[in-house]
């Protein structure tokens, strides 16, 4: 089946890399706006700059002419249709870009394919929750959920997210992982999960979208307080209540918002709060980190050099939970934290002298 993953980060090579290894030549291309970074993929064989250490399999296209590649694409689709008509999917677009892209990157594909036709889909790989333009979110047009953004870019495009812990590193050397496929359509979910597993990827579909995209984005906050927990050298009695707790403010607004409940021990909520929170790979438990060091936020964002969406969304997932009136005091902590309100020992003087309430009350 044809796949074109639009950007070319670690997570997004990762996830080329991945299902290029088990396709034939060509199926699979990857493209990056940068054509400086293209050519050093062709050169080298591999992402030094964002996923070093893993070669690029040789069935892997590489391109930066966006045009070129969707228009290959597109073809390359129509010709699974006709080889193969009794399949429902015939290709998936993955947008392998940060909520901060994912407008762009929508929008671009619309301007270039216009309409889905049969047996296309969209797969975005982005994990947050982003705040309008302005300062503080006055309205729920504020508040920007990738699946938001992908429908008003690309109406009428089957859509879905694919969410859970993954390490890229870890899913482009074919080690075990295990992922959700969420949409609002659930045999598209279903569709290409049966697609796209295999190669030490294991794929669950889902209709519960709000409640996959609430895990993967307030996950990353929550292993931002992770990180400073254990830069603080908290304890591992500290890190397990805080993860605890911080998973019961994650069900608690889901709760709010229409999720399932059982969506929270589930892949995309609690295995990648596990995996984020805890793993040294994590970006955002890095941040914690550094915090807690002391470190300005504007620095320790610029050592990263990569995204890390913990930073991002945790003002969005406060505004949000302001609105539906549900207590989230690690995300308004880790808030005042990268505002540079409180230091870290100061968030955690805060979090331990809250009022007593009953366990399951908030």
């Amino acid at each position: 089946m044809p796949i074109v993953v639009i950007g070319a980060g670690a997570w997004g090579t990762a996830v080329a890399v991945q299902l290029a290894g088990r396709t034939q030549q060509g199926c699979v291309n990857l493209w990056a706006r940068d054509a400086q970074l293209i050519r050093a993929l062709k050169q080298d064989q591999e992402n030094r700059r964002y996923l070093p250490g893993i070669r690029l399999p040789q069935q892997l296209g590489l391109a930066s002419d966006l045009a070129q590649v969707y228009d290959l694409w597109r073809k390359q689709v129509q010709a699974h249709r006709q080889s193969q008509p009794q399949q429902s999917l015939h290709g998936v677009v993955i947008l392998a870009t940060p909520v901060s892209g994912l407008e762009e990157a929508a929008t671009s594909l619309m301007q270039h394919l216009g309409p889905a036709q049969p047996g296309e889909a969209i797969i975005w790989l982005a994990k947050g929750l982003a705040l309008g333009d302005a300062a503080q979110a006055q309205s729920t047009a504020d508040l920007k959920w990738p699946h938001e953004i992908v429908q008003r870019c690309c109406p009428g495009w089957p859509a879905a997210a694919l969410s859970g812990p993954s390490f890229a590193q870890e899913v482009a050397r074919g080690l075990p992982a295990a992922l959700s496929v969420a949409s609002q359509q659930l045999q598209w979910a279903r569709a290409i999960a049966q697609s796209c597993h295999g190669g030490g990827l294991r794929l669950y579909p889902t209709d519960d979208l709000i409640g996959v995209e609430l895990g993967g984005a307030m996950k990353n906050v929550l292993a931002i307080a992770a990180g400073v927990c254990d830069g603080l050298a908290l304890g591992a009695n500290a890190r397990a209540a805080l993860l605890t707790r911080g998973l019961a403010e994650m069900s608690r607004l889901g709760h709010s918002i229409g999720a399932r409940p059982q969506t929270f021990m589930g892949l995309a909520c609690l295995g990648d709060l596990l995996l984020t929170a805890t793993g040294d790979l994590s970006r955002n438990r890095r941040v914690g980190l550094a915090l807690a060091r002391g470190e300005p936020l504007a620095d320790i964002v610029r050592q990263l050099g990569h995204v890390a969406e913990g930073v991002s969304s945790a003002p969005a997932l406060l505004a949000l939970a302001e609105r539906a009136g549900v207590d989230v005091p690690i995300t308004a902590t880790v808030c005042k934290l990268i505002a540079g309100q409180w230091s870290a020992k100061q968030a955690i003087v805060a979090l331990m002298d809250r009022n007593m309430r009953d366990e399951f009350e908030g």
